[in-house]
């Protein structure tokens, strides 16, 4: 039950992009077209769930073992940068539309922090390793689904008459502000 807690608390409840506003600028970026949206989703998610398990396992059997925790943001950055690494090779080779399509953005992976605040959020709430996989797993599958719901809001905003002002990015940022606002509520009402 905890797990299935975990999984949809990261998903829906506490979304990664809407509530922590950690990777926006993919969210923003990417979120154009549904299936470039849905192929970051899910190299993004491929890299948390992988660097969730490796980062635990080096924060739990490396450096808390040996009094470093001071080095975790250095580890969990090359961990980040390593894994990004492999699946931009192997988008490269297997898959090179996509590859080409995803352009700037998937390398950018290694910069989107909500790749960084997963690892440092795990070791902050000291999860186990498969409370910290199903949070990768979790958080990922909210990130996708983040981008997904952006992208077929603007491909419906494409065909919509909108006025001059407000086309591009205002229109853009203005359906990222009602998303987040409509995730919050997924939060519940907190009594004073």
């Amino acid at each position: 039950m905890d797990l299935v807690l975990i999984f949809i608390s990261a998903a829906i409840v506490n979304n990664f992009v809407l509530s922590y506003f950690l990777g926006i600028c993919p969210f923003l970026g990417v979120s154009n077209k549904l299936d470039k949206a849905l192929s970051m989703g899910a190299a993004t998610t491929f890299v948390l769930v992988l660097s969730a398990a490796v980062t635990w396992l080096i924060n739990n059997l490396l450096l808390i073992p040996n009094n470093l925790p001071f080095l975790q943001y250095v580890s969990f950055i090359i961990v980040i940068a390593s894994l990004v690494q492999f699946v931009e090779m192997f988008m490269r080779k297997f898959t090179p539309p996509l590859y080409r399509s995803l352009g700037i953005y998937l390398p950018l992976i290694t910069t989107n922090c909500a790749i960084l605040g997963l690892a440092l959020l795990s070791a902050l709430r000291n999860y186990n390793f498969s409370q910290s996989v199903v949070f990768g797993l979790a958080a990922g599958v909210g990130f996708t689904l983040a981008l997904c719901i952006m992208a077929g809001i603007r491909e419906e905003l494409d065909l919509a008459p909108i006025p001059e002002p407000f086309k591009g990015a205002p229109i853009t940022l203005i359906v990222a502000g009602l998303l987040a606002l409509a995730f919050m509520g997924f939060a519940g009402l907190i009594s004073g």
